[in-house]
C-alpha cells in the first residue's frame, strides 16, 4: 500500500514469543535513496528484502534507517542490513541510543527472556547483543525536528514503551506513523500494549502529543492502517488516562 508518491507500507510476517502476526515497517522514498522505519524482528531480512521488492523498490537502494526505538522486532535485521550495505546511516532518539550501542542494557530484552528462547533465536538475539558496541549513529534525533524525507517528516518523542519512542509525523499526507505508541486490534485504533510497555502512565501522557496534529490516518506497527475519525479517537484515548 502506497500513501501518496513517496509512502510505501511494507507488510512483512513476523514470528516472536507470542506467535504469528505481521508488522508493517514503512519505506520513504526520495531521489536518493530510500529511508527504512524500523527493519523488523530478528532473522527477517529475506522477509524484509521481499516486502520491499513487493512494493516495486530493491533492498538496494537503502541510504538511511530511522530506528522508532530498542525493541527486538524493530532493530532485529539492522545488523543484516549493515552487512548488505555498510555505508547505512542510522537516526534515533538521543534517549533510545544508549541501548542500541550495549551503553545500557536493553529495558525488555533481558538476559532471562533471551533464555527462553528456542536455540536459533537465542543465538541470534546473542550476536545481536554482542555487537551492539558496532553500532554507529549518523544522526541523533530530537523531539519536534523535521527531516527533508518523503516531503518532510516531523519527530514525535513518545516515550513509555522505551525512554526514546518516537513516533513520525507527515503532515503533507495528515499521516502518523505512530510505531507502538498505537496498535490496530480487530479494527479499532486502541493504545500501547501495557504487558510491553514499563511505564504506561508515561505512554499515556506522551498521546497528548498526538492530539494535536492534523491528523487522518494512521499506520501502527503492529495492526497497520487505520483511518476512521482518527482525532476524535485521539482524543478520546488521550482521555483514558485522566
Amino acid at each position: 500500500m502506497n500513501i501518496g508518491t513517496q509512502i510505501l507500507i511494507l507488510e512483512v510476517p513476523m514470528e516472536s514469543f507470542f506467535g504469528k502476526s505481521t508488522i508493517y515497517p514503512v519505506l520513504i522514498k526520495d531521489e536518493d535513496g530510500l529511508t527504512l522505519v524500523d527493519t523488523g524482528m530478528l532473522g527477517q531480512l529475506e522477509p524484509l528484502r521481499k516486502a520491499i521488492s513487493d512494493v516495486g523498490e530493491d533492498i538496494s537502494r537503502l541510504k538511511r534507517i530511522i530506528l522508532t526505538h530498542q525493541d527486538i522486532d524493530h532493530i532485529g535485521n539492522v545488523h543484516a542490513l549493515l552487512d548488505l550495505l555498510p555505508n547505512i546511516a542510522l537516526l534515533a532518539h538521543k534517549d533510545d541510543i544508549p541501548y542500541m550501542t550495549g551503553e545500557r542494557p536493553f529495558v525488555k530484552l533481558t538476559p532471562e527472556r533471551i533464555n527462553l528462547m528456542d536455540a536459533a533465536l537465542k543465538q541470534q538475539a546473542e550476536d545481536m547483543v554482542r555487537r551492539l558496541p558496532d553500532l554507529r549513529f549518523a544522526h541523533i534525533l530530537e523531539d519536534g525536528e523535521h527531516l527533508p524525507y518523503g516531503g518532510g517528516i516531523q519527530i514525535i518523542h513518545t516515550p513509555g514503551h522505551t525512554p526514546g519512542h518516537i513516533s513520525l509525523y507527515v503532515p503533507a499526507q495528515k499521516l502518523l506513523l505512530a510505531a507502538d505508541e498505537l496498535r490496530v486490534v480487530e479494527g479499532e485504533l486502541v493504545g500501547p500494549a501495557e504487558s510491553a510497555t514499563p511505564d504506561m502512565p508515561l505512554a499515556l501522557k506522551s498521546l497528548d502529543k498526538l492530539t494535536v496534529l492534523d491528523v487522518d490516518k494512521v499506520l501502527c506497527y503492529h495492526g497497520g492502517y487505520y483511518d476512521q475519525n482518527v482525532q476524535a479517537r485521539l482524543q478520546a484515548l488521550s482521555q483514558t488516562k485522566e
